[in-house]
């Protein structure tokens, strides 16, 4: 719609508040513009702490995990040891360290990390502590629940060999 046909239709004042017109400016403008934002940015990054750089990324880290349980669909390779091993890598910390801060051995945490193994309870309460509870417990063991929910889902072969197993089914 042209905005003198907007002018007839609607007030001053509910244009302003319904719509965004665009500024017209020149390239140059736009340039600097652009410069100064960038000069804005690059200021408020020298004064963030790398103690708020580390929570800003495990809060990253924390609403993908949410984002990735809230979608219904099962992504093999977003498994725990995927989020696990992106706790590591916001943290930079080796395997061994890792292992060491959370009390386990180091081969236990490979298998988790390689998904040999799923991680016991202790290791799931071990995370939220390490983590200061900005990944709560609760969360890392929604991962482990998906990945048992899509493997009950998806194992055919489990049925097969239970059903040997159960007499005197339902009849409907």
């Amino acid at each position: 719609m042209k905005q003198t046909k907007l002018n007839e239709k609607y007030t001053d004042k509910e244009l302003a508040e319904s719509f965004v017109f665009r500024n017209k400016i020149t390239p140059t403008q736009k340039a600097e513009s652009d410069m100064l934002l960038s000069e804005m940015r690059k200021e408020i990054q020298k004064s963030v702490t790398p103690k708020q750089q580390l929570l800003s990324r495990l809060l990253q880290l924390k609403y993908q995990i949410e984002d990735y349980l809230e979608n219904s669909t099962y992504d093999n390779k977003r498994s725990f040891g995927f989020f696990l091993r992106g706790y590591l890598e916001t943290l930079n910390k080796k395997n061994k360290e890792f292992a060491k801060d959370i009390g386990i051995a180091q081969t236990e945490l490979s298998q988790i990390l390689n998904q040999h193994r799923n991680p016991s309870e202790k290791v799931i309460i071990r995370l939220e502590i390490h983590s200061n509870k900005i990944l709560p417990a609760i969360l890392w063991y929604k991962l482990v629940e998906k990945e048992k929910e899509h493997e009950i889902l998806t194992n055919i072969d489990l049925r097969v060999n239970e059903k040997d197993h159960v007499r005197n089914m339902v009849t409907v």
